[in-house]
């Protein structure tokens, strides 16, 4: 890291100070224990390659990840809800079948090879959407289906299951007994309760989601903080490395309370004292 940071002309001389200045020379131990307790503060550190604080780095680049992780996760859903219910819906026949081989055929589609195929195809060829940047609504359309498909395939499957089990519940046949419409059983009964685990698993699903931001915003060249991450492991700058670790971990722990809190106030078997 100190020759990373001395650069490619820099003398052992050179070097050998870098490293008494960022305290590379202790033991790796005691710059753990030094930035563990300096991360508590909410001090992150210099980023030798950015030369700003990594603090205020993280803050600038949040919004676009963010933003980007939101409307992924409404575009997964917008898809996977619909696909769910159809499948579940025609259970065991030709609907069902398709939905499922076109589900797992998604999933078998690298995010990156499906972002070049987008760039190329709306953005080069047609000349539709921007490639790159992050100026605009329209810089997130590409990117946003990029995620939202990338959470498809677990929330799709998750939301067929649980509409299996709830249209072949006693509730579901008291409604249909009592003349109720499909939409009415389907939306208003069998949907509600089926929602619970897709609820939790959409919250696990957008601490993935911004966790995996890293590769769409590096082919989209959006400046997230998964843009910011992948810029950082190129030029070694620990530092920063570092923090985006810590905040995308913190942000995964966090949203999964949530969900198990928002999982446990959904589901009637549950009581929160």
């Amino acid at each position: 890291m100190a020759t990373t940071i001395a650069g490619p002309e820099a003398t052992q001389a050179d070097i050998e100070q870098v490293r008494r200045a960022y305290g590379l020379d202790r033991p790796l131990a005691v710059q753990l224990a030094d930035w563990a307790g300096h991360a508590v503060r909410g001090d992150f550190g210099q980023s030798f390659y950015f030369r700003k604080d990594v603090s205020s780095l993280i803050v600038e680049r949040m919004p676009t990840t963010f933003r980007l992780g939101v409307f992924g996760m409404l575009v997964g859903l917008a898809l996977a809800l619909p696909l769910g219910i159809l499948a579940a819906l025609y259970e065991g026949r030709f609907i069902d079948r398709a939905i499922q081989l076109l589900i797992s055929a998604n999933q078998a589609v690298p995010s990156f090879w499906l972002a070049l195929m987008l760039i190329i195809v709306f953005g080069v060829h047609l000349g539709w959407l921007p490639t790159t940047g992050a100026d605009s609504w329209r810089h997130f359309i590409m990117p946003t289906l990029v995620l939202g498909l990338s959470v498809l395939p677990a929330l799709a499957r998750l939301a067929r299951s649980g509409m299996i089990k709830a249209l072949a519940s006693d509730y579901v046949r008291t409604a249909r007994a009592k003349g109720l419409s499909s939409f009415s059983i389907i939306v208003k009964h069998a949907l509600r309760n089926a929602a619970i685990p897709i609820v939790a698993i959409a919250a696990v699903q957008f601490g993935n989601a911004l966790g995996g931001s890293v590769v769409i915003e590096s082919v989209f060249a959006l400046h997230g903080v998964g843009h910011l991450a992948w810029e950082s492991i190129i030029k070694s700058d620990v530092a920063v490395i570092q923090a985006t670790v810590l905040m995308f971990s913190i942000i995964y722990v966090v949203i999964t309370f949530i969900s198990d809190v928002m999982n446990a106030m959904l589901d009637p078997r549950i009581r929160l004292s």
